[in-house]
């Protein structure tokens, strides 16, 4: 009897996934707030200690309401990657949000890990005077372009609109609006673009290349923050550990970059990722 009612407790709760319970968490802290900070960071695989600085830094922000991990949480996808991911996260004082990234669907079904640990891969809530729309680029394209489109209709109600994916529209290290490390399709790129503009979207936050970078796509500005653990991408001065706070006060919007400081990578860790950044294998 007892099997049957745990098996019956997995069904019924299991399946929501970890996320579940982090948006009740959220909802719970959400008191029609106009004045709050949330965290965003991305690409921690295979740097949990640079993930466990990060929380320990965000435990002493009384400020933050909560954090959005950007995608990348795990290296390969494994059921073991998820439990101890969970369990890094577990330790936070502060909500973390869980998106998914390319490292969560590799060949060793990642997706349906994914989906089984922490939850849906496209979903979106409401915080404050602030509406949060989360994507899966997972696979380097963004499908139910219905389903965004009617988010971000819903959205025009609030204040802010904030939007989150892992794979970025384009590659800025490429040029302006040119395909790399980024989306499959240009095509897309652009149609997602014209969607973020014509909604005035406050700001699209990404990962995937792992450093810090910040700029505007058409009218949309867009965070590029891939900094939570990964080895890092050696670019110009933007190759950082780093996470981002935003501040909403009102109708104003703060995003500071915080870097870790004192951490960075072996020359041999610098050279491995030279060579997949040729291949993009990342």
């Amino acid at each position: 009897m007892k099997k049957i009612l745990l098996i019956l407790f997995f069904v019924v709760y299991g399946f929501a996934g970890y996320n579940h319970n982090i948006l009740k968490q959220i909802s719970e802290k959400n008191h029609n707030q106009n004045s709050f900070s949330f965290v965003v960071a991305g690409d921690n695989r295979d740097g949990d200690n640079i993930l466990e600085k990060i929380i320990k830094q965000i435990n002493q922000d009384k400020n933050i309401s909560f954090m959005l991990n950007n995608g990348d949480l795990v290296a390969s996808g494994y059921e073991k990657q998820f439990k101890n991911y969970i369990s890094i996260i577990k330790t936070s004082k502060i909500p973390i949000l869980s998106i998914i990234g390319n490292h969560e669907i590799p060949w060793y079904g990642g997706e349906s890990n994914f989906k089984k640990y922490l939850g849906k891969t496209q979903f979106s809530f409401v915080f404050g005077n602030s509406y949060f729309i989360i994507l899966d680029s997972a696979k380097k394209t963004i499908k139910h372009l219905k389903w965004l489109e009617k988010e971000l209709q819903k959205s025009q109600k609030y204040t802010h609109r904030f939007v989150l994916f892992h794979v970025p529209l384009y590659d800025p290290r490429k040029g302006e609006y040119k395909k790399g490390h980024s989306l499959k399709s240009l095509k897309l790129a652009h149609k997602l673009n014209n969607l973020f503009d014509k909604y005035n979207v406050d700001m699209v936050f990404c990962s995937h290349i792992h450093f810090y970078y910040r700029g505007k796509w058409q009218n949309t500005p867009f965070i590029i923050t891939g900094g939570a653990g990964a080895p890092l991408k050696k670019y110009k001065n933007y190759g950082v550990y780093n996470y981002v706070k935003v501040t909403v006060n009102g109708d104003n919007v703060e995003y500071k970059i915080v870097v870790l400081k004192g951490e960075k990578m072996g020359w041999f860790d610098i050279m491995i990722e030279y060579i997949k950044d040729f291949f993009d294998m990342d």
